[in-house]
Parts: structure tokens; sequence; C-alpha cells
């Protein structure tokens, strides 16, 4: 691994800040940037805090040049869904456009390795529900393609200039640091297991299931739900990978099975000890039956090994964060 300093942006965002944690842990010097939109400043262990946005070129500029980054791990970014559609050019313009910002400014700089964060949602709703990197891309919201364009802008510039990349497509992120001491903080979280341990805490009164007459074995969605330690640990590899000469590549980050929905919802009541109310609706259009990634070749090419490949256990640690939370909120 490099011994310049690491710019992570977006670092005090759920994902980020838990790959800050892993890179100060390991004695890296890290600088965050991050607008605090959606981040939490105390999220930021070990690392400087510079508060700002990647489409500030004059800001970005000041802190690669400063800092002689020489890497850069990019998180900063909207990710609802629901919002993208209805509000298209607010994840247009800050997912792809500040992305383009960033990228210029990182060329400039001389910046050497890119690692960007993707999303599965690029794969739209695939004829298979298994993915692989080469699965047709056809994303079917603003927020798929905002970060497909960012995908494109990349793996462009990176056949121009010298900046290797690593492309990671993550599938569903769930769960919290086991030590308890960053999580998922985001406000209206709209992921399942996210949303589920806040119905078992009492901060919302039920949780909604959308379909449960999909073609699967029990009639609900099913996803491939990743801790998100050890997507964070798939980050840390990949800069060893780049620093150790690889080239550029775009890899998925999930488990390679998936679970239900109701199988979710069984784990929560598992762990909590107590059922959650559940709710079922229609399905949402745009949901497909099943989405679950091929990410042997994560495994081989970064030699990634996950280590938390366990619905109850990323379940447990959702549950303890969020009665963290709740006990900071009545302290």
């Amino acid at each position: 691994m490099s011994d310049n300093k690491i710019l992570v942006t977006g670092g005090a965002g759920y994902i980020g800040s838990h790959v800050v944690r892993l890179l100060t842990a390991a004695g890296k010097a890290v600088v965050v940037l991050d607008n605090l939109s959606t981040g939490f400043a105390d999220a930021v262990l070990g690392a400087e805090l510079v508060v700002g946005d990647t489409g500030d070129t004059e800001v970005v500029s000041r802190l690669l040049d400063e800092h002689r980054v020489d890497t850069v791990l990019h998180f900063a970014a909207h990710t609802i869904v629901p919002e993208s559609v209805s509000d298209p050019l607010k994840y247009y313009g800050n997912n792809t456009c500040c992305t383009r910002n960033l990228l210029e400014c990182c060329s400039k700089a001389g910046v050497k390795y890119f690692i960007f964060s993707s999303t599965a949602a690029v794969y739209g709703i695939p004829d298979d529900t298994v993915c692989t990197e080469e699965s047709p891309l056809a994303p079917i919201n603003p927020y798929g393609t905002s970060k497909l364009m960012s995908e494109m802008m990349l793996r462009d510039l990176g056949k121009a200039t010298d900046m290797r990349h690593v492309i990671l497509r993550y599938f569903n992120v769930a769960g919290s640091d086991p030590d308890g001491r960053i999580g998922q903080s985001t406000a209206n979280a709209t992921l399942l297991i996210k949303v589920a341990a806040e119905v078992a805490t009492g901060k919302r009164e039920q949780l909604y299931v959308f379909g449960t007459d999909y073609p699967t074995d029990d009639g609900t969605g099913v996803r491939d739900y990743i801790h998100v330690d050890d997507l964070a640990e798939a980050h840390i590899k990949a800069i060893d990978y780049l620093c150790g000469g690889g080239e550029s590549v775009t890899l998925n980050c999930g488990y390679g099975h998936g679970y239900s929905v109701r199988e979710v919802i069984d784990a929560v009541n598992r762990v909590n000890g107590k059922p959650i109310k559940v709710i079922e609706e229609p399905r949402r259009a745009g949901d497909p039956p099943a989405l679950i990634a091929k990410a042997d070749r994560a495994r081989q090419v970064l030699g990634w090994e996950p280590r938390y490949d366990d619905l109850d256990f990323i379940v447990k640690t959702s549950l303890e964060w969020e009665r963290k939370l709740q006990e900071q909120e009545t302290a």
C-alpha cells in the first residue's frame, strides 16, 4: 500500500467511514472530504475531516496537492433509488457531474490509483438471477445510470492516462462495525435490514414487505446481503492490488448467494427475541425477483476472503447499533 496520504470522499458516510476505520487502523494517513449532508463527523475515526464537496474543484485540487495524494477512494454520492426517480437531476449533478470534476482534478494532480464505489443497480433487472461482471448493463433508474456514467468516465480516463482503477459494484450492504464504534446512522434509510432493525427497536412501527408473489421459494424478493466490514476489507485489498501493479478491473462485491425478505425477517425475529410487525404490500415497479452476485473474481483478483458471511451476525450487528443509537438519543 502507498505511503502517500489517501483521500476518501464521502468518508463520513456509512460505507466510507468503515473503510476509513480500517485504513487508519492499519496506520495509513487519510484525509476525508465530506459535505456531511448524510454523513457524520463523529464517524470519521483517526483521519482528518475536511467539510466540502467533491464538485468543488478548488477544494479538491488543494487537498490533492497539500497531502500529496496518490490514491483516491470515491464514495460521495446520493443513493436513494426512489428519490433519483423523482429528482433525477440531483443524482446526475452530484453522482455524475461531481465525479467528472473529481476525476479531472485527480488527472491533473497525477493521482495513480482510484477506487470507485459503484452498485449492482447498473444491471437493472437482469435476465439471470446471478450477475457476473459481464452481465448486460441496463439500469432502470437515474441512480443506477448516474453510477454507470461515472464508471464509463473512469474507464475512458484510464485509457487516456496512467491512472489505474478498481470499480467495485456493491450488492446489498448491511450490518455495522462488530465492535460498535460506528454504524449505519442514515436518516430515513430504505435498506431492508436497517429498517427491520429500526422496527425491532421501536423507531418505526412496522416493516413493509413489497411483493409476496415473486417466482422465488417463498414469494418474496431475494438479495445478496454483504456485511459492511467485509465490503470495507475489499477496498483495502483493492488498494493493495493496484499498488502491487494490478491492472484496472471491475468487480462484483457480494457473497454469491441470497436471502429472501422473509428469511431476513426470520433472522431479525430470532436475534431480537420477539417478532416485528410486518405489513405486506403489492410489488414495487422495478424490483427484480432476485439479485445475486457472481463474486468469484473479487476473491481471485484481490485475494479477498469475507469473514462475516452469516445472516444472523449481520442482523446482530445492525440491531446492536440501533440500540446504541437509541441509548444516545434518550441519554
